[in-house]
């Protein structure tokens, strides 16, 4: 099992963020502490010197100034969590960054060790590694071409496993708000041993760190004329995660710019249907630093707004001529003058793959997940108002009555995921994914002769919840298992835990039980259900021709995932993000997209070709799946604006596609309000 990370999330944000990682805490042991001299461990590219003064045993280690220079200390000790605390010195200015690895897996990363003043003031810092009984490697790597700081001792001191998260912050506000900052004030999060870091949150995304004796942060990374709802979480040293603070929503007054951006260049077709046409173009500059978003016009007429550089315009006319045009807009609303105009002729004979919009199905609050019965009416789950709807294709709606027991977190969770059993035809069971009081499960209730039953279930309990990644989609493979996608609940060191639910994709039997061959089946527990792990908040579930699970998932601030998903596969999460961090040894995604494009939820395959409901790029994936299934083509994207986030796409009994939107969903929605669409989507 691959260690949990204690500063994962944390390290993601020192990546990404330029953050400086929190101090390490050290925690009360249960058992004694044993030294091992790093004169004595395996040195690569370092030597072991004596030369400075206050050093312990006959020696230190002088790490060569490179990256990847490392001390591999030998550690007997008994299988669980330890408080590993590392002597040092350091006497340059420079904040010398290491990764901690265990048996050669991510254990804790981007720890930083600042100057000491001297190089004979010795110093320690403690990271909290998982290790296995017996033998362990624990590795110290340098990640910067400073090296490492001077390394005098390892000390492991294993401990009782913390497993009480703090509680939530308190008294979040929101002050001196300007145009691209402002700052936030909390009351301190209690915990049983204490609190390490708290993180900013823009929904589910980390904008700052800070240690645990602050309370106040600036963020200086916003943008202007933009709506911000803004939480702080708080976590202790084992990665125990709390729930989130109140949330404070704003939005950034304009910065007075008058500058529009540049033109966006070279506006070209990358793609003809007999329906659709597919544009790209060159990114605009700006000199606040941002672009809003493009706008594209067919004509005079705006037909797609995006944040991303393509474009599929769709409800075309076969054999008929186009003229495209591209403006860019910067946050305070300057546009940018048209870029050159390209006139494009749509094919005489579809090609199949593009769907164009058809017609409104209804109006509905926030419509999370479609089933399909059989006769050809779909169950909608409203995610806020934890009711089941029956909606037929003529548009005509019944509210069947509410899931028991489902709660909100004020942000992700509620009434999420919905599949009919394999067998409904003869067992009449409908599953749901919720949020319950304590936790995030999956139940079943009854749906016969029109009329959804009153008592629910239990399939699969003890899913931990927080308000963002919570997971939530569910689907029955063609193996006749359950699928189901599970957030990290906040708490990254969830995703590489096999022993946790979180941060994974499970598989189940209907009835709740784990398949016996599921890929770590033997090892007993939760990791009876994982099939597969590293994962932060997929969402995305859905099978090609050959059988294969394919997985979309939301990133954290750099990259959203496309994934093709191995039995007992490891994908990164938190040590890796899309393609960026330590990769080394994780399943790569098949496509990657900035995470302010995509956002990726729900996701469909017809005839290989994938369907991607983009919730943050506010747009509609499509891509082809190539044809020795290893992977897919450019993506596309559809309806760029026209509907806002776009959570759920799935296929209808007669081959179209259902679309659904939830706007306002960010801090609980807006149950009052009928205000989201179903949209029928047909292919030519």
């Amino acid at each position: 099992m691959k260690p949990r990370l204690i500063w994962a999330v944390t390290a993601l944000a020192v990546a990404t963020l330029g953050l400086s990682a929190p101090p390490a805490v050290t925690m009360a042991a249960t058992a004694a502490a044993t030294d091992y001299q790093a004169e004595d461990a395996t040195v690569s590219q370092g030597v072991v010197e004596s030369n400075h003064t206050g050093y312990t045993g006959t020696g230190f280690v002088n790490y060569d100034n490179l990256v990847g220079s490392y001390v591999e200390w030998t550690v007997t000790a008994p299988a669980g969590p330890a408080d590993v605390t590392l002597r040092y010195a350091n006497g340059t200015a420079a904040t010398r960054p290491m990764d901690f690895t265990v048996n050669g897996q991510p254990g804790a990363v981007g720890i930083t060790f600042p100057g000491t003043g001297a190089w004979t003031t010795w110093q320690t810092k403690t990271v909290r590694l998982q290790l296995v009984a017996g033998t362990n490697k624990i590795r110290a790597r340098a990640t910067s071409a400073d090296g490492g700081p001077n390394a005098d001792k390892l000390t492991v001191t294993p401990t009782t496993d913390d497993t009480t998260p703090p509680s939530a912050p308190g008294d979040l506000t929101a002050s001196d708000v300007k145009s691209n900052a402002a700052t936030f004030h909390w009351t301190a999060a209690t915990d049983n041993v204490g609190v390490v870091r708290y993180e900013i949150n823009r929904g589910g995304n980390v904008l700052k760190v800070v240690d645990g004796n602050t309370l106040s942060a600036t963020v200086d990374t916003l943008t202007a004329n933009t709506a911000y709802d803004i939480s702080v979480g708080a976590f202790d040293a084992a990665g125990n995660a709390s729930q989130q603070s109140n949330v404070v929503t704003f939005t950034t007054p304009g910065s007075g710019d008058t500058q529009p951006p540049t033109v966006p260049g070279n506006l070209h077709s990358t793609g003809v249907t007999a329906n659709s046409v597919s544009l790209a173009w060159n990114a605009s500059a700006d000199n606040s630093g941002s672009i809003a978003g493009y706008d594209v016009y067919q004509g005079s007429t705006k037909v797609a707004s995006t944040g991303s550089l393509t474009a599929t315009v769709t409800g075309l006319t076969p054999n008929t001529e186009y003229t495209f045009t591209v403006k860019a807009r910067d946050p305070d609303g300057n546009a940018s003058a048209a870029s050159n105009a390209v006139t494009v002729r749509t094919a005489t004979t579809g090609a199949g793959g593009i769907p164009a919009y058809d017609k409104d199905i209804a109006k509905v609050d926030l419509g999370w997940s479609v089933a399909f019965l059989p006769d050809g009416s779909a169950l909608v789950t409203e995610r806020d108002r934890f009711e089941v709807l029956r909606v037929t294709a003529a548009g005509q709606k019944t509210t069947l009555g509410k899931v028991p027991g489902v709660v909100t977190t004020t942000g992700e969770g509620g009434l999420l995921g919905i599949a009919l059993s394999p067998n409904f035809a003869s067992d009449h069971w409908v599953y749901f994914y919720h949020t319950a009081s304590g936790d995030n499960r999956i139940v079943r209730m009854k749906y016969e002769n029109g009329q959804l039953g009153t008592t629910s279930s239990p399939v699969l309990t003890g899913l931990a919840k927080n308000r963002y990644h919570n997971g939530g989609r569910i689907a029955f493979g063609p193996d006749g298992k359950l699928y189901a996608t599970v957030g990290d609940a906040k708490n990254s060191g969830n995703a590489q835990n096999k022993g946790s639910l979180n941060g994974k994709i499970l598989r189940m039997n209907p009835d709740g039980s784990a398949p016996s061959d599921n890929p770590f089946y033997s090892t007993g527990g939760n990791a009876r259900y994982v099939w597969s792990w590293g994962h932060r908040n997929p969402q995305g579930l859905a099978w090609d021709s050959r059988g294969q699970l394919w997985a979309a998932e939301f990133g954290e601030n750099s990259q959203d995932e496309l994934n093709l998903i191995q039995k007992g596969g490891n994908y990164g999460w938190p040590a890796c993000e899309g393609t960026i961090g330590d990769c080394g040894g994780y399943i790569a995604p098949k496509r990657t997209w900035s995470t302010s494009q995509a956002g990726p939820s729900g996701i469909e395959i017809v005839n290989d070709w994938i369907y991607i409901a983009g919730v943050t790029g506010e747009q509609l994936w499509v891509t082809k799946i190539n044809s020795a299934g290893t992977g897919v083509g450019t993506p596309q994207a559809l309806f760029s604006g026209r509907w806002g986030r776009l959570r759920s796409i799935t296929r209808t009994p007669d081959g179209a596609l259902w679309l659904t939107s939830t706007n306002n969903d960010k801090n609980g929605g807006t149950p009052s309000t009928i205000d989201n669409v179903i949209v029928r989507l047909k292919f030519p």
